[in-house]
């Protein structure tokens, strides 16, 4: 599942061709993803100005002029592709086949947004785990799928104090901990294995007892390995590209993550990297260092 790096880049990559400027085509090729698209849904987007695009967690919030903001998740595997106003619709790779995914005519090529410039923007989503949905922009903190969402973590809030706070009296482990939504908003298995690495905190760790000094050194290394993976472009396992299509490349600095076997990149440390199960995800971690 992408998680905050590969949504923020996603998002980064739309605004230019998206704020400001106006939906004049709104193609839902079906009448639902993971939950079926609200009443009316392509009617609604048609001939409204996208003001701003914005990111909560792992969720693109597409405000619009007419009061409404639509939310979308990529979910497992989804994809916003952009292409010129130019590009014409692509056919399929080999004769006789099926469009390709992407194209705006390919099998799991669900919903096809297009700008009055022509700018033609496709959601994708093999899996059809994405979400997209309309919400008054005024109720969006009131909404379900943010309510009791934690601060998000590249914010200046976002302090040691403010992680303490949350974690104090846990008694889950510290992965498990931070990738509680309502803790911190946005982490994901990746980025949380990769935080603690540098961190040097160990996944199995009481959550409880990292607060404090602890948590002085973890706020940091969050913050760090999330801007980086930004700045990479995010990390391209299975699924994800950015919206031009290009890959990200930050699963080449991963210094944990999917190691298994692996010395300790630790300067001072002659460990092995392991792999071990928990709570239903892969973790890594060197049980030398992170302690």
């Amino acid at each position: 599942m992408p998680e905050l790096p590969e949504v923020e880049t996603v998002r980064r990559g739309l605004a230019p061709a998206l704020e400001g400027h106006v939906l004049k085509h709104v193609n839902a090729k079906r009448p639902d993803l993971r939950v079926a698209f609200p009443a009316r849904f392509a009617e609604r987007l048609r001939g409204r100005q996208v003001v701003r695009i914005r990111r909560r967690a792992k969720y693109l919030l597409l405000d619009l002029d007419s009061g409404e903001s639509l939310i979308v998740h990529l979910g497992m595997s989804g994809r916003m592709t952009i292409h010129g106003y130019d590009a014409p619709l692509r056919p399929g790779r080999f004769h006789n086949k099926a469009p390709e995914d992407g194209s705006g005519n390919g099998k799991h090529d669900h919903v096809v947004f297009e700008t009055e410039e022509g700018t033609r923007i496709v959601f994708t989503d093999h899996r059809r785990f994405g979400l997209m949905t309309l919400v008054d922009t005024g109720t969006l903190d009131e909404d379900e799928l943010f309510k009791g969402l934690g601060p998000e973590p590249l914010d200046d809030a976002f302090m040691p104090a403010v992680l303490s706070a949350a974690l104090k009296g846990k008694k889950t482990p510290i992965k498990a901990a931070l990738l509680d939504q309502r803790v911190v908003a946005g982490l994901g298995n990746i980025y949380v294995c990769e935080a603690l690495f540098r961190a040097r905190i160990s996944p199995k760790r009481l959550a409880r007892t990292v607060a404090g000094e602890r948590a002085e050194r973890l706020v940091p290394a969050i913050k760090s390995v999330l801007k980086e993976a930004i700045a990479a472009g995010g990390s391209s396992l299975r699924d994800y590209a950015h919206a031009d299509g290009e890959l990200g490349y930050f699963q080449h600095r991963f210094q944990v993550y999917d190691r298994e076997g692996k010395p300790c990149p630790g300067s001072d440390c002659k460990g092995t990297i392991k792999r071990f199960v928990q709570s239903g995800r892969s973790t890594f971690y060197c049980p030398s260092c992170q302690k």
